[in-house]
């Protein structure tokens, strides 16, 4: 627990402290600690827009309430920005860059002088142009400093408590679509349905991928790609995506693998 009373010292330092919480673990991690060590000098900021799940919105604002964290849901419009849009391999350089943008708004209205981000040193290894544009608009990446991995932040989160320690990760719906295909609400709209739709059928750690043509790529966990050896289910799940506007649906052998969209970036 070393690296947690680094962190803890780094934070103390600070007069006052704005989160960006998307509702995952390692910005869920930084906020519990943030709020234990610096209390109502924290205010936690979730940023929604199309690309969120709503299902995840109400899990934050859920989470937050019963904390008491004082917090911020603010509207934000990436699908706006046609740098994004164009969905070339650097898109979350921009839509970081707009993010970080409205989090410094509200700090200024708010009067808070640091802004906070739960990336981890592991992200620093991955390929992750969203996170220079954060750099460069002055975001604070507390984890990183200390040297905490995405591991590490699953084991100190489950020993103080977060509820949503073992949370499988959920970035942005726009991560599901090929690169070059543009991205438009109506392609955010179909993946979400259908992971929804695939979660309430049982499966946890899943992303729905889409390709040219309309392909949707399904990718669960390799102990869940048993729950497709069902010829019932296969039916269900390719008419229901049909019906959303999906061309063809077919199953990665492969499995979940984070990332899988940017192989070779």
């Amino acid at each position: 627990m070393e690296k947690l009373k680094l962190l803890k010292k780094e934070i103390e330092e600070k007069e006052n402290l704005l989160v960006a919480f998307s509702g995952g673990v390692d910005s869920g991690f930084l906020l519990k600690v943030a709020h234990d060590v610096l209390g109502e000098k924290v205010l936690a900021v979730t940023v929604y827009s199309e690309l969120f799940p709503k299902r995840e919105l109400e899990e934050v604002e859920s989470f937050l309430k019963l904390s008491c964290i004082s917090y911020k849901i603010a509207q934000f419009y990436p699908l706006r920005n046609d740098n994004f849009v164009g969905n070339q391999c650097n898109r979350c350089y921009y839509c970081k860059r707009d993010f970080a943008m409205l989090l410094k708004d509200i700090a200024t209205e708010e009067g808070i002088t640091t802004i906070a981000e739960g990336v981890t040193s592991s992200d620093i290894d991955e390929y992750r142009p969203g996170i220079a544009a954060s750099k460069e608009e002055g975001v604070w990446h507390p984890l990183v400093e200390v040297g905490i991995t995405k591991h590490e932040v699953r084991q100190i989160a489950k020993d103080i408590g977060l509820p949503f320690w073992d949370k499988p990760p959920s970035p942005c719906l726009a991560t599901r679509i090929e690169y070059g295909e543009r991205i438009t609400p109506e392609k955010i709209k179909m993946i979400g349905e259908a992971e929804a739709f695939l979660k309430d059928l049982g499966f946890k750690q899943l992303r729905v991928r889409l390709h040219r043509g309309g392909i949707a790529r399904i990718e669960v966990d390799k102990e869940e790609l048993a729950g497709f050896f069902d010829t019932n289910v296969l039916r269900v799940v390719s008419r229901r995506l049909k019906t959303l506007g999906f061309n063809y649906v077919t199953l990665d052998l492969e499995g979940f693998r984070s990332g899988s969209m940017d192989t070779g970036k």
